[in-house]
């Protein structure tokens, strides 16, 4: 590949320095990505990384729904990676998250504190995709262990998830409702939920969790994952 003309960087150079001007360091970028510093380096001397450039994007769109985490935003990253392809031009057949398209395929997201406090809008195309696809979601929440109604591991709380929950040092409990080994919820109710937040994705899940008593209606997310698959045997 010719080496980027300073003046006309590609898009992966130019996703990458809308990070660095909100503060990242190609370091940091790179490791979102999971790969090393010099590669983000030849983005700009050497006009690679095209095969980054929807995990940059959504981690740009990340950034600016106010996620700062850099390990939340690495998982946003890894999501979106473009997988390998084999000789012949096909994807390699490898677990992705990035297929929720196709029967079997999957795709999630995630979103600390910053981003969870302006609605966690870049995981509604996880919601929304999914629904159109006819898949399923599961969800991991975060929030204070008296916030919630009931103890953890209840059956009223999280039914049929075995170690559905884990307590942390913060006083904090992250619990996980859904899974694909209890059908998970359907994604197009779920789509619909987060259309009438207006992509608030945090408050549909906030209202979820009181309107079905899982929660007290003064309750506080602290994190937020969202998991969207079609089931397999789905065509």
């Amino acid at each position: 590949m010719s080496p980027a003309a300073p003046n006309q960087p590609n898009e992966a150079a130019r996703l990458t320095q809308q990070l660095i001007d909100q503060g990242y360091t190609k370091r940091q970028v790179a490791g979102m990505l999971g790969r090393d510093a010099s590669l983000v380096s030849q983005f700009f001397t050497k006009g690679k990384g095209a095969a980054f450039v929807n995990a940059l994007r959504q981690v740009v769109r990340a950034v600016r729904g106010g996620e700062r985490d850099t390990e939340a935003l690495g998982a946003v990253a890894q999501e979106n990676v473009e997988r390998r392809r084999t000789k012949t031009g096909q994807k390699a057949r490898v677990r992705g998250k990035d297929t929720v398209g196709e029967a079997g395929g999957s795709m999630a997201g995630r979103a600390g504190k910053q981003a969870i406090r302006s609605g966690a809008s870049h995981l509604a195309p996880v919601v929304h995709e999914t629904g159109r696809a006819g898949g399923r979601l599961a969800f991991t929440v975060r929030m204070k262990a008296d916030q919630y109604v009931y103890s953890a591991g209840s059956e009223q709380d999280s039914g049929g998830i075995r170690r559905g929950f884990v307590p942390r040092a913060d006083g904090t409990e992250e619990r996980t409702y859904g899974s694909a080994g209890t059908g998970g919820f359907d994604a197009a109710e779920w789509s619909r939920r987060v259309a009438g937040h207006h992509g608030d994705v945090t408050e549909a899940m906030k209202t979820w969790l009181v309107e079905t008593g899982r929660a007290v209606a003064d309750a506080d997310i602290a994190y937020l994952e969202v998991r969207g698959w079609v089931p397999p045997e789905q065509q």
